[in-house]
Parts: structure tokens; C-alpha cells; sequence
């Protein structure tokens, strides 16, 4: 089991272990419970046809929506990115997950748009220079389309001194000002 556990991302041999003992000296209905939510999920999740979340259905729930605008439509390279997006709620649109470029991918992407009629896309990626290739790529594969292109916002986060952030991010945030 503990072998099972450090497989997991960001597990070391010491948290392992601590989950390991957990569950055998709970009770063993907990266990067994814990083994078939497991195979359950395994067995039935999977990624949406339209976007590329996960659901255990053909159509995720945010597809599904129509309270959402189809005009908007945010790019994420994981899965787990549009989790952290819907609890802010300050995005009303639906998502597409891009976690690798090829030709199936853009081609998905581009019958999307041409379905929702998008209007906006909003990249949703970690700031680097890989993202802003990444970035600047995407534009270019949907220029023939009269989208307007944003990315998410970065600088300095909240509660955080100047001396203590990156010259980098300062700029970043400088040059990204809004209006207060």
C-alpha cells in the first residue's frame, strides 16, 4: 500500500506510510469503502467529448449549462485548472483543455468555436515563456477568426511585500495596471 500511495504526485515515502496506517487501523468498512469509491471513479470518469474535462457522462456539467456564454471560451492546459476557475466564479463561459498541441486538438478546438460562435478566449496558463509561445501558437492556428485573445492576469499576489516578488512579476503587474 505504501509502494500504491508514493505513485501518487507529490507523496513521499513518509506521507505514504502515514496514509497507509490510517486506513488499516480505521475501521474496515472505511477501507473497503475508500477501494470502491476508487474503482468507481476509475472505472466511470472520463473526459468530456466537447471540452476535456472529466464527467461521468459523454458531456461534462459545464457543457451542459446554458446559463454559461457561448461567446467565451477559456483555454486551461489541465483538467484541474478549470476546478480552481469555477470557485472563483468570475468566469461565465465554457472551457476547452488544450494539455497538448496536435493536429486532433486544434482541429477540436476550431469546430468548437465555429459551433459556440466565440467571441472572446481568455488563456488561463501558468505565466512563462513556454505559455506565451504557447500563447502566441494558438493565435495564430484561429487568426482567420474575429476573436478577441486575453490571458490571465499576473503580478503581485495578495499580502505579499515588493521585496519579497520577483522583478519580473513587478513589471508584469506595472504594465497591467487597472484602474482603481
Amino acid at each position: 500500500m505504501v509502494e500504491a500511495f508514493e505513485q501518487l504526485p507529490t507523496i513521499g515515502k513518509k506521507s505514504a506510510m502515514r496514509m497507509a496506517f490510517y486506513i488499516v487501523r480505521q475501521d474496515k468498512s472505511f477501507g473497503l469503502k475508500l477501494c470502491n469509491t476508487i474503482e468507481e471513479a476509475t472505472l466511470t470518469v472520463k473526459n468530456c467529448k466537447k471540452c476535456g474535462f472529466i464527467s461521468e457522462h459523454e458531456l461534462c456539467e459545464i457543457c451542459q449549462d446554458e446559463h454559461k456564454d457561448k461567446a467565451k471560451l477559456c483555454i486551461v492546459q489541465d483538467v484541474k485548472d478549470i476546478f480552481i476557475i469555477e470557485q472563483t466564479r468570475c468566469f461565465d463561459g465554457y472551457y476547452f483543455v488544450l494539455d497538448n498541441i496536435n493536429h486532433e486538438k486544434i482541429d477540436e478546438l476550431t469546430q468548437l468555436i465555429e459551433e459556440r460562435k466565440t467571441k472572446e478566449i481568455l488563456f488561463a496558463v501558468s505565466p512563462s515563456i513556454a505559455s506565451d509561445s504557447f500563447i502566441l501558437f494558438i493565435e495564430d492556428k484561429l487568426k482567420d477568426f474575429d476573436i478577441k485573445f486575453h490571458k490571465i492576469a499576473q503580478g503581485v499576489p495578495t499580502g505579499v511585500s515588493l521585496e519579497n516578488v520577483d522583478i519580473l512579476s513587478v513589471a508584469k503587474a506595472i504594465n497591467g495596471k487597472m484602474m482603481v
